[in-house]
């Protein structure tokens, strides 16, 4: 068990079962996944890490529902996404799961409280737009634009968006790859206390190994296979990683 209060392994939110994803490309076959077996807990922070072309992206597409697999199950307590239709995709895609990439994707001609709305208004279920905004340190900065922000603010909008669906689980795709160092540190200690304060379970893909030490479990890939499962009993402090 990574830390105390952590589900058991028959409790994973998600299920992947012999996962295989293969991409044609004119005449050839790539295969991004090989036969992928792996549980989310729920309440985790995972950390996915390996180099690029080592298959972490495709893993973290197939978790969101962007894709499906070749072969193999993808279950979100115990529903099989290749099993629902897009309408269903869609409705899991919003309902469930926040999304934050590398690349901000905020929307340059709206606020940063703006931006947040255009998530909460695909909610069911939304936090409010000015409490996400202070929960990732933003209160006084709500109605400047993206311009207005450093990266770093940037990307805590894009996080308070994915928050503000009020989603159970949050995929991160290199949520420092285009920051600073400081700003990296600042974005890893929110990931880490939405984990740990909002009880969101958080999935991190990264090529930074220094960031697995935050890990309640680490992933470890390579040629589009897990090569290596570790549990983590003592997940660092974000002031204590260093890269």
């Amino acid at each position: 068990m990574a830390r105390k209060g952590l589900p058991s392994a028959d409790e994973a939110l998600i299920r992947l079962e012999h996962v295989a994803k293969t991409f044609r490309m004119g005449e050839v076959e790539v295969r991004a996944l090989r036969d992928v077996t792996l549980d989310v807990q729920a309440g985790e922070l995972l950390v996915i890490i390996g180099p690029s072309g080592s298959g972490k992206t495709t893993l973290l597409n197939l978790l969101g529902g962007l894709d499906l697999p070749t072969s193999g199950t993808v279950r979100f307590r115990g529903r099989d996404l290749a099993a629902l239709g897009p309408k269903e995709r869609g409705a899991y895609r919003r309902k469930e799961l926040g999304f934050v990439f590398q690349f901000f994707n905020l929307i340059p001609n709206l606020t940063a409280r703006e931006n947040v709305m255009v998530a909460v208004e695909m909610s069911d279920d939304p936090m409010e737009v000015e409490e996400s905004l202070r929960l990732v340190g933003l209160g006084d900065r709500m109605d400047h634009f993206p311009a207005q922000l450093s990266g770093g603010e940037q990307q805590r909008v894009a996080i308070a968006r994915a928050l503000a669906k009020n989603p159970e689980l949050l995929l991160c795709d290199e949520p420092t790859g285009a920051l600073d160092y400081d700003s990296g540190k600042r974005v890893l200690r929110l990931l880490r206390d939405v984990n740990r304060d909002l009880g969101k379970t958080v999935v991190i893909i990264t090529h930074n190994l220094a960031i697995s030490r935050l890990a309640d479990r680490l992933v470890r890939m390579r040629s589009g296979e897990v090569v290596a499962l570790t549990a983590n009993p003592n997940p660092a402090d974000p002031e204590d990683i260093t890269w």
